[in-house]
């Protein structure tokens, strides 16, 4: 829980980082100081403990029934919730309301900030600024994409419309495969990595 809800939160403080990079480039030093990252990294955390600790309190004082088989790969809210034999309505409204907060807050920065970033690539002149602008942001998008898109396919779309097996794949791709590929994602825009891997197939 710590860890998808601060996936979260800096997906949205690095769409402000790259707004910030695009729109207001000769303040960036001034805006993006190092007090504001130490404090948007903080309140990131803080808040990613917080939205966990809730979850972890409520769900400790439900009773569970004789079965204790998870039909997931991790201790997911929603499934621990389908084994206890006390009133889990506290917990579901806790969990759809930090839920809800946790991912239209930051995916709310996200599309503000981008819809800045393409407003202001519009405005360039030039195709070399344009490309410039898009490779700042084409890996952040990419992993936006990857991380909201399943996560929504897990957690907004009816249980009844979806197979545990999907429920499960979805579940991995936000948990799992989103956080291998960062640094393979972000190390693209590295000339080095770039060239290795050209060298690389080139070879194949």
């Amino acid at each position: 829980m710590i860890f998808v809800c601060i996936d979260n939160l800096l997906l949205a403080v690095m769409a402000y980082d790259r707004y910030v990079a695009i729109c207001y480039p000769l303040h960036y030093g001034i805006i993006m100081r190092e007090e504001l990252c130490l404090c948007l990294l903080a309140g990131s955390w803080i808040l990613s403990w917080a939205n966990a600790l809730t979850h972890t309190l409520l769900l400790a004082q439900l009773s569970f029934c004789a079965d204790n088989i998870i039909p997931h790969f991790f201790c997911d809210l929603a499934a621990l919730l389908k084994l206890s034999c006390a009133d889990t309505s506290l917990n579901e409204l806790v969990i759809f309301t930090t839920g809800a907060a946790v991912v239209i807050f930051p995916l709310s920065g996200i599309l503000f900030s981008y819809g800045h970033i393409g407003v202001s690539i519009l405005k360039v002149p030039s195709t070399k600024g344009i490309c410039k602008a898009l490779s700042t942001c084409g890996s952040h998008l990419s992993v936006v994409s990857l991380f909201y898109g399943t996560m929504m396919a897990v957690y907004f779309s009816s249980s009844s419309s979806q197979s545990h097996d999907k429920h499960i794949i979805a579940s991995m791709m936000y948990t799992v495969v989103t956080p291998m590929l960062n640094p393979f994602i972000y190390s693209l825009r590295n000339r080095d990595m770039t060239l290795a891997l050209g060298i690389l197939f080139r070879k194949k």
